[in-house]
């Protein structure tokens, strides 16, 4: 890429895959693009706003429908390109999903894209790359900053997630309207998908969190997203529920907690990505692809012979190392 000029926009549209997981482990290499001086300009899901809301980028939500996702694209196209009147002589556009749609997308919006040579999409982007099938999703995400900026980097220790002000005052009266005292532990019994067909929901965790967890003395919370209400009420009575939480209020939260449980899933990543020790359970997860990153997790994986997942006295000799390592319980 041509090195920055001082005081000319160089704006860079970034297409966010749709999972928490992957948009939270993109977030160091949009980072260093952000350090580098582009001026991002993100398009995801509607929860996608929230979460990234700490790091100050614009974060415009997906449209519905092909149509009116190419007309977003063209929009910001135009807005770019009176900003930066080189705008269409370089790679402008990040294309990180996959999919043969979001490439046409962007090649009918006029854009010029890097993104992975996948199901025939080279033809429609400025530049690919291969698609690794064995490479850590943060890697393949580094990866195209790497690409972007003709240079290398030492992959980071953490992901340094971002933390706004309103969303730390959301998460304070959240506690104090749900009374929890001092750290909580918060617990993630869902798993949105599959791995492999298999399911990725560890079959131990309500029987973990009645018989275990009440020994620990702290405050157990449970945030279920849409349509896991019924579940958190039925299975886990003992944890203080709260619903209807956004994604931004959720990390702040998380940041606040003491530890966190989490089945192979998004608000595990996030844990990970503020800084919260997190016991990870996985089951037939490949933890090679797609653990959390971050210096305080923990993966705890069983024999394959038992569907790959853990027994109980591993998971709960990890909680009591995790919680060793948190900061004394606030008052």
């Amino acid at each position: 890429m041509p090195p920055a000029v001082p005081g000319l926009s160089r704006p860079l549209i970034v297409r966010l895959r749709n999972w928490v997981g992957d948009v939270t482990l993109a977030v160091p290499a949009l980072q260093r693009l952000a350090d580098a001086g582009f001026d991002l300009q993100l398009i995801g899901k509607g929860w996608a706003a929230e979460l990234l809301a700490g790091q100050g980028w614009p974060v415009h939500k997906l449209p519905g429908t092909f149509r009116e996702r190419v007309a977003l694209l063209r929009r910001l196209h135009r807005e770019a390109r009176a900003m930066d009147p080189g705008f269409d002589r370089r790679l402008n556009t990040l294309c990180l999903p996959d999919s043969f749609s979001s490439a046409v997308e962007c090649r009918l919006a006029g854009l010029r894209a890097l993104g992975h040579a996948h199901e025939g999409r080279s033809p429609l982007l400025a530049r690919s790359l291969p698609l690794s099938h064995t490479l850590h999703a943060l890697r393949v995400y580094w990866r195209f900053a790497d690409t972007w900026l003709g240079s290398t980097a030492p992959l980071p220790a953490e992901i340094g997630l971002k933390v706004s002000d309103r969303h730390r005052e959301r998460a304070r009266a959240l506690r104090a309207a749900h009374g929890l005292a001092g750290r909580c532990i918060v617990i993630c019994p869902f798993a949105g998908g599959t791995w492999s067909q298999k399911d990725k929901t560890w079959p131990g965790f309500a029987e973990f969190a009645r018989s275990f967890l009440p020994t620990l003395g702290r405050d157990i919370a449970i945030c279920p997203g849409p349509g896991e209400e019924a579940i958190a009420h039925e299975q886990f009575a003992g944890a203080k529920l709260l619903p209807d939480v956004d994604l931004g209020t959720y990390a702040a939260l998380l940041q606040d907690s003491a530890l966190m449980i989490a089945n192979d899933t998004g608000p595990g990543h996030m844990a990970a990505a503020v800084g919260t020790p997190l016991v990870s359970v996985l089951g037939p997860s490949d933890p090679a692809l797609w653990h959390a990153w971050g210096p305080r997790v923990q993966i705890v994986q069983g024999a394959p012979e038992n569907g790959g997942w853990p027994t109980t006295a591993s998971v709960a000799d990890a909680v009591r190392r995790g919680l060793s390592t948190a900061s004394s319980p606030a008052a």
